[in-house]
């Protein structure tokens, strides 16, 4: 059989397999990528100067953490490679980073989804005011998010002794009869932490959302009530939204970013460690990992599953802003 196939005769007319082709399709498309970069060249230059910053501090350092992940060092020895041992210590042998694990994924699910509509509802509403009033509205909810002293106002609020606003305000009322030990107590400073962060949650996002929603095209509404939209959510959905889809997603990174990397507000308001590791977050454990212990590696590891569940995130999120107005 092998020999009647080997001899069987090519028919007239039948075309053989050009091997060379697909070399020839990948020199044209280079061909054709190089011949792009020549016309915009000038753009290229342009963006240089951030490419090159962008590489230094941001792309290379990922690649090395992610290397580093992989080995042990500690700033004084050389590296010394250990392959996937940090990463099983990591998930088996590290209960506090399972406990900082669980903290970290309950407060981005509260925090991100919450903060983010507010950010966005909020800029929504104030674009329909006069713009003077607009600009001291804006300026009133940005202002929490640069504000300094700020843990010096919660500590204030949520002080332990009667003095402190909310235990005098519960105490006079008859809610309570003696003092809450409000950031030493297991039951509450995850959810002071919560709360805070949400009072700064107001932040880039909102003024991202405000900057979209001036730059949609009013003509459009025009547009769209001609083909049959008849109230304002039906704008929401099928013009606002979409118009202004890349400063959602923008506002999504830095909402997601935010929510996942919380960990200046838990040092400075409930210690560092918190108690009972009750406030711990993913960034935390890399802090005492990183700056106190020296374990680069071992926090390398930690920053590596940080970074991998918020692209992860960042990338189901975008999935879902891909959707918006279909």
């Amino acid at each position: 059989m092998k020999q009647q196939i080997a001899e069987r005769p090519v028919m007239a007319g039948a075309k053989l397999p050009n091997r060379g082709a697909p070399g020839r399709m990948l020199r044209s498309k280079t061909a054709r990528v190089w011949t792009e970069m020549k016309k915009n060249k000038h753009a290229y230059v342009l963006m240089a100067p951030y490419f090159l910053i962008f590489c230094t501090f941001t792309v290379i350092p990922v690649l090395l953490s992610l290397a580093l992940s992989f080995t042990n060092f500690n700033l004084l020895e050389r590296p010394q490679w250990i392959g996937w041992q940090n990463y099983a210590r990591l998930f088996v042998q590290d209960d506090i980073f399972l406990i900082a694990l669980k903290n970290t994924l309950l407060f981005a699910a509260i925090t991100g989804p919450i903060s983010y509509m507010a950010c966005f509802i909020f800029a929504w509403l104030i674009n329909e005011l006069p713009p003077k009033l607009r600009a001291v509205l804006t300026l009133v909810l940005y202002a929490p998010s640069i504000s300094g002293n700020t843990y010096l106002i919660w500590t204030l609020l949520f002080a332990g002794d009667s003095y402190g606003y909310a235990n005098s305000f519960l105490m006079k009322w008859g809610f309570i009869m003696e003092p809450i030990q409000w950031l030493q107590d297991t039951r509450y400073v995850l959810m002071i932490l919560i709360l805070v962060q949400l009072w700064l949650s107001l932040g880039t996002s909102f003024l991202a959302f405000i900057a979209g929603l001036q730059n949609v095209d009013r003509t459009m509404y025009e547009a769209g009530s001609i083909d049959g939209i008849r109230n304002r959510w039906q704008e929401l959905w099928f013009i606002t939204l979409p118009a202004m889809r890349p400063q959602l997603m923008f506002g999504a990174v830095i909402q997601i970013a935010s929510a996942f990397s919380v960990a200046e507000i838990s040092i400075y308001l409930l210690g560092f460690p918190s108690v009972d590791y009750a406030a711990h977050t993913i960034v935390t454990h890399l802090v005492d990992y990183g700056t106190i212990r020296f374990e680069m590696g071992y926090a390398s590891a930690i920053a590596t599953v940080l970074f991998t569940i918020m692209l992860t995130v960042n990338l189901m999120t975008q999935k879902l802003l891909g959707k918006v107005g279909e």
